[in-house]
């Protein structure tokens, strides 16, 4: 399960940025995960329960903002929903495409106590 290794990181990272201000909690994290990242939701929720116990992210409120993926056709230039990863331009059904949007895991904001 990749989802803990994800998570793992994710309470690295805000630890890391949380000891730069002294903070020792986060009351709020916002993360952008990409539908097209392959990370199942319900798994990465599993693994955020467990690997967030006895962290600064423990009581934090979590906002995951879902990124749709977009992509553009190299052949035609269509610009299209892309629901997986490998999907084909609706126009030319051409499998060369650029995405635009969709694969993004980034820790957005953190907030911090006063």
């Amino acid at each position: 399960m990749h989802e803990l290794s994800i998570v793992m990181s994710i309470v690295d990272l805000a630890t890391k940025e949380a000891a730069k201000h002294h903070a020792t909690a986060i009351e709020e994290i916002e993360l952008d995960i990409g539908c097209l990242t392959g990370i199942e939701m319900d798994s990465f929720e599993f693994a955020w329960k467990q690997g967030i116990k006895r962290t600064i992210l423990e009581n934090a409120t979590k906002k995951v903002n879902r990124i749709e993926g977009k992509a553009k056709c190299s052949d035609c230039n269509t610009h299209f929903d892309m629901l997986q990863l490998y999907d084909s331009c609706p126009n030319c059904n051409s499998h060369l495409a650029v995405i635009i949007s969709g694969k993004e895991l980034k820790l957005k904001s953190l907030v911090l106590p006063d």
